[in-house]
């Protein structure tokens, strides 16, 4: 898959099952953070890209989310698969931010449906993401939905993936980092330490990979 140099873009993925259309605001954040921390440039304008089309290749990054059911029809399945085994990089993020939730159950469901059992595992805090722009000694930065005690009572202390070829192209949280990185762009200058720097991780791996 060919990454373009040029501009960055914030591409989520429509399903035809579940609710797709989760945490309005931050991909508008995500893409200041970008700007405030690296020179890549970006086009402003999330794209919504239906998985049962395949503009989803146009896309080296694209992002999936939601609360309920994940069920693939075949083109979707199809263009999911075909995406991530020829270099596209796939961000899913749950945001029951549960184990046993309908949104986490169904979509580890899908992949292993795709890509086979135990294609989806854990990946060691010393993984290459966890320095590839930030520094995360300990692995994943911990959600204020855990520290309350929502979802699953948990502290997801890994994140998962599907490899392919030595590289992610699947990354999979539990820890409901879209919902983290729900807000309005100004208000991170009333926080003590910006929780999106981890999203820049995210994105420069899956460019650099």
């Amino acid at each position: 898959m060919i990454k373009s140099p040029y501009q960055f873009q914030f591409a989520r993925l429509q399903y035809q099952s579940g609710d797709w259309d989760t945490d309005q605001r931050m991909p508008v954040n995500i893409l200041h953070s970008i700007v405030e921390y690296t020179a890549i440039p970006i086009d402003q304008e999330e794209q919504i890209v239906p998985l049962d089309s395949k503009n989803i290749y146009r896309f080296p990054f694209v992002y999936i989310s939601g609360h309920k059911l994940v069920e693939f029809n075949d083109e979707e399945a199809e263009h999911f698969k075909n995406y991530v085994e020829n270099g596209g990089f796939v961000f899913a993020d749950d945001c029951n931010h549960d184990i046993d939730g309908l949104f986490a159950k169904s979509f580890e469901q899908q992949m292993e449906k795709l890509f086979g059992p135990e294609s989806l595992n854990k990946i060691p805090n010393n993984h290459d993401l966890y320095s590839s722009f930030f520094e995360y000694e300990d692995g994943p930065p911990t959600s204020s939905f855990e520290l309350n005690g929502w979802g699953d009572d948990l502290v997801h202390d890994y994140l998962k993936a599907i490899e392919i070829n030595g590289r992610i192209g699947v990354l999979y949280s539990n820890k409901d980092y879209g919902c983290e990185w729900d807000y309005d762009f100004r208000n991170k200058r009333f926080m003590a330490k910006d929780n999106t720097q981890f999203a820049m991780n995210i994105i420069t791996y899956s460019l650099t990979a």
